[in-house]
């Protein structure tokens, strides 16, 4: 073996190793009959890179795989890649921007798409490479990507299984098209969903206010400059303060009978404002209620509705509604039956071509065209130069903005697909309550539970060019038997689902009596034609037809991925095996992103299926969020983001895994730092240094060794702490307690076998004629076996390297692969006597050393080992021990008494009482000052620390890390002093 572990050679040379063999295919040759284990990836971005998120999830999912494979299992982890409209289609935009070429727009679809493949066979597999430097053993040779493939298109089978979703909610009546408020982000061009939209709260810094005075008395002016140039920097955060005069009433400031105050964050939406509500019980507001306010600016007169919406102990008590521009305006004014006056259009721009706006005044007019937010400078310029702003002020305010876009969303009013997934949603919702899913933690099912029992519908349509296009035509509309119109409104046209051009063509045959179908580009283009030979008699006619140019939601298409992955819509082979998943592992942040569409989805398409198979998987695990070590969110601006492929570099992929899988306590978000890392690839370290150790003293596996066999106690101890940690490692996997079951494996050969195991063998190893030597090198072959068998799904590399490096020690260099050998099973020893001795002589020189250390006894310094009052047996286990007790605990000299001496530290283990002397050693009564100071002080950062944690206002205040890095103080300090007291104890 060479001398030192160098993960980057070995990485390189065992990932070659694992591609020859095709380890890792699903219905490999002798599993072909073996019960299955799937799990499919939760799909990355193709846009994206690996981060450390993707690291912890794919190594938890990792460690499943190869436990189970090695278990007997046949395991299919499915890998493959969404296509992710938005990110990608942005990514490529840019490219082309960047490489100087025409923008989509200019090029057209077609070759734009052309643009996106060309970018996605180039770029879009980095992240799978990454994956497999981590050592995910993916099952490769199938991996799949959400938009199948550019050459096979639309016949594509992951394209056929989208379209077999569309049609199949359609055949339930769960599809339909409507015109509903949706998120929609103005840079990108699209509606997003509610789960897209990040909120940031901002605060502006501007304030003003009617008729106030400075200190000379004079009338403050509205700076419309200064305003100007806030909002420029950050256009939320204010609170406006607009008078609306109230209809047959003279306007007056100084009347409030005049008029009805609003408060808005928008102020440009007043344009389509189509009614102010008041609570039926505000008695402040309520004589307005039935009466009109005059819309400023506009001049419309919109009524005074009564709504319990309107809370009367907020902002003036009065609301302005907007329904075409905000959501609870929307269901109010559809409430009221209120007009919906649209006044922006898809760029975030005003749009003052509604009707409405037909008589508002030429200064108004001029804003069309204007973006939004230059016009909330105008609008409010224009009602401050008519008396009618009251005041503004600085406002805290949670903003919607397009997670990929950056930019503030609008509520926008906009035609899009929906699908009613509230039947679908009960369905999923009864698979958790029955226990065919579980969800883990289990305190997840709440959240699970809340957002389904109050699910909206689900909008599926986004006006994007990448991405599946919705299979859906339209033509114009039939009244009678000769009789059509199309016009650019909705109920002027007719739909057809479809799932191909040539089934569309056939029901439109079937709809217009066989007259001739032309499909065109648009439904413009369309409206044009039609009009063209509208003089025409109807039989004449040529029908024309357009396809809807709108692709599905990215997560329509990943929610198929636990069968689409498997063939379906056919019903294939691997469909029938390996359908249910057997577990999905992923962060809690997408339960509601993915692993709830998922169960949708396949409650709408598996109703074929037996009712305990339709589910789409039996386990959910929702592993935490990583942090960096104090707690916080990784984040570029804070500047503490770890790069996986950093750590991997330095430290080796086994190094980060390990780190990920010992922090991976359920419930709970990792904190994870560079010093974890390092700290476990001191652990690789360590052994790859016992396995050259063992090497050195022909340490090497024996033909036909029987470890039920061994008579050396040492060894008998040994294994039998070998079977406790295979099953404490074994408990933990099945609970999904990765961060327990690393542990387990980390103690044992750590602390047992690297620690303990070789320490105590080495004069049986390194004493030639020695006669248990040969059975103690056995033992030591047998139990490194173990242990890389047992770390194998943690730690593969290393683990892979080691095996191979044993057998060819054994003369057998053509031994295979670990990834592929059996799970070690329970040797079955009865090792208690032997625990009785040797986990004695641990734990006694473990507490030998514990004092020492708390006594602050010089390292170098011997000591004598007195045992107080022994008896006979204990007197000669004790003296057999003398040699290691001198070795590995700096024992001067044991000696046997009938009391303590004077002056001695007294330690008592397993009931035997010995006492270390250490007069003329230490300073027992400084000893005694320095530790009882140390106390007090812990005692009071607790006081202080508790106090802020008994503080409601702090508790409030406080992010989650600063109040969990408080707690883990807390903790700390009180160890500290359960140590100190046991210290004290010690001293008498």
């Amino acid at each position: 073996m060479e001398k030192t572990f160098d993960p980057q050679s070995i990485e390189a040379r065992v990932n070659e190793a694992w591609a020859r063999s095709g380890a890792f295919r699903a219905g490999a040759k002798g599993r072909e009959n073996a019960e299955p284990l799937t799990i499919v990836i939760p799909p990355p971005n193709v846009t994206g890179s690996l981060h450390m998120g993707h690291a912890l999830n794919n190594t938890l999912q990792d460690i499943l795989c190869r436990y189970w494979r090695m278990k007997g299992k046949d395991v299919l982890w499915q890998p493959g890649t969404d296509h992710a409209g938005i990110a990608t289609q942005m990514v490529v935009e840019r490219k082309l921007a960047a490489e100087g070429k025409p923008d989509r727009r200019t090029m057209g679809r077609e070759k734009f798409l052309d643009e996106v493949w060309t970018w996605k066979a180039e770029s879009g597999g980095t992240i799978v490479n990454q994956l497999k430097r981590l050592g995910a053993s993916c099952d490769w040779s199938r991996e799949r990507f959400t938009m199948g493939s550019r050459e096979e298109g639309e016949k594509g089978q992951m394209q056929q299984a989208v379209v077999a979703f569309f049609m199949a909610l359609d055949k339930q009546g769960l599809l339909y098209k409507d015109k509903r408020l949706v998120n929609w982000d103005p840079k990108l061009l699209t509606a997003i969903s509610d789960l897209e939209v990040e909120q940031r709260e901002v605060k502006g810094a501007f304030a003003w206010k009617r008729g106030e005075v400075d200190k000379e008395g004079n009338i403050k002016p509205f700076d419309a400059a200064a305003l100007g140039k806030v909002i420029d920097r950050e256009p939320g955060g204010h609170l406006y303060y607009f008078d609306y005069p109230i209809e047959g009433e003279a306007y007056d400031p100084e009347n409030p009978a005049t008029y009805v105050t609003v408060a808005t964050t928008r102020p440009e939406t007043m344009l389509g404002d189509t009614a102010v509500a008041i609570h039926p019980e505000n008695e402040k507001l309520k004589h307005f209620i039935g009466r009109n306010a005059v819309l400023p600016l506009v001049g419309r007169l919109i009524p005074i509705v009564a709504d319990d919406y309107a809370d009367p102990e907020k902002g003036t008590g009065a609301v302005k509604i907007t329904p075409a521009h905000d959501f609870n305006d929307f269901d109010l004014g559809k409430r009221h039956a209120l007009p919906m006056v649209n006044m922006l259009d898809r760029e975030g721009k005003i749009d003052l071509s509604d009707a409405a706006f037909a008589s508002v005044p030429a200064e108004i007019k001029a804003l069309a065209g204007q973006p939004r937010f230059e016009a909330r400078k105008r609008v409010v310029a224009f009602m401050e130069s008519e008396g009618r702003v009251q005041k503004i002020e600085p406002h805290s305010q949670q903003v919607p903005h397009g997670d990929r876009s950056g930019v503030p969303i609008e509520p926008w009013l906009t035609e899009q697909w929906y699908v009613n997934v509230k039947p679908l949603a009960e369905k999923a919702m009864e698979w958790v309550r029955s226990g065919q899913t579980k969800i883990l933690p289990a305190n997840r099912e709440a959240d699970f539970f809340r957002w389904m029992e109050n699910i909206e519908p689900w909008c599926i349509s986004r006006q994007l060019w990448w991405g599946h296009q919705i299979p859906a035509w339209y033509g114009p509309k039939k009244f009678g038997a000769d009789s059509y119109r199309l016009g650019l409104a909705n109920e002027d046209r007719e739909i057809f689902v479809a799932k191909s051009e040539s089934e569309a063509l056939h029901k439109m045959s079937a709809y217009y009596g066989g007259r001739e179908i032309e499909i065109v580009a648009s439904r413009e283009k369309a409206k044009t034609m039609f009009d063209a030979q509208s003089i025409s008699p109807v039989s004449e006619q040529i029908v024309p037809i357009w396809r809807d140019t709108d692709v599905l939601d990215t997560w329509f298409s990943s929610a198929l991925w636990p069968f689409s992955t498997l063939g379906w819509p056919e019903k294939t082979p691997e469909l029938a095996k390996y359908y249910p998943t057997s577990v999905l592992v992923t962060g809690f942040d997408i339960l509601f992103f993915w692993v709830a569409r998922m169960m949708m989805a396949s409650a709408a398409t598996q109703t074929a299926l037996p009712a305990d198979r339709q589910a789409p998987f039996k386990t959910v695990y929702l592993h935490g969020l990583v942090r960096d070590e104090k707690g916080r969110k990784m984040s570029k601006t804070l500047g503490n983001v770890i790069d996986p492929l950093t750590v991997i570099d330095a430290l080796g992929a086994d190094a980060l895994r390990f780190t990920l899988a010992s922090l991976a306590a359920q419930g709970r978000d990792p904190k994870l730092g560079v010093k974890t890392a390092e700290g476990y690839r001191n652990f690789c370290t360590k052994l790859w240094n016992a396995s050259r150790f063992a090497e050195m003293n022909e340490c090497r596996r024996v033909a036909g060794f029987d470890p039920k066999a061994v008579k050396e106690p040492l060894n008998i101890w040994a294994i039998s702490e070998a079977d406790k940690a295979l099953a404490e490692i074994e408990a933990g996997l099945a609970a999904y307690r990765f961060n327990d079951a690393a542990l387990a494996a980390y103690r044992f050969t750590w602390n047992t076998f690297c620690d303990w195991y070789v320490e105590l063998a080495k004069p049986a190893l390194q004493t030639e004629g020695h006669a248990a030597r040969a059975e103690t090198q056995a033992t030591t072959a047998f139990l490194l076996d173990r242990i890389v068998a047992m770390l194998h799904p943690f730690m593969p590399y290393i683990t892979e390297e080691l095996f191979s490096a044993y057998a060819e020690q054994a003369g057998k260099p053509n031994a295979g692969l670990l990834c592929v050998e059996a799970w070690p099973t329970p040797v079955g020893l009865d090792g208690a006597a032997a625990e009785s001795e040797i986990g004695f002589l641990v734990d006694l020189i473990t507490e030998i050393r514990s004092a020492r250390a708390e006594m602050n006894v010089p390292v170098a310094t011997t000591a004598p080992l007195v045992f107080v009052g022994l008896d006979a047996a204990g007197t000669t286990r004790a003296e057999a021990s003398a040699d290691v007790l001198r070795r590995l605990a700096r024992v001067s000299e044991l000696q046997f008494a009938a009391t303590a001496p004077a002056q001695s530290v007294q330690i008592v283990v397993r009931g035997v009482v010995a006492c270390i002397p250490l007069a003329g050693i230490i300073d027992f009564a400084a000893e005694k000052k320095r530790l009882s100071t140390e106390r007090d002080k812990l005692a009071k950062d607790i006081d202080g620390t508790m106090r802020k944690l008994n503080n409601p206002d702090f508790m409030a205040r406080a992010p989650e890390e600063v109040i969990d890095e408080n707690r883990e103080r807390v903790a700390e300090a009180e160890g500290r002093i359960a140590r100190i007291d046991e210290a004290l104890k010690r001293l008498g």
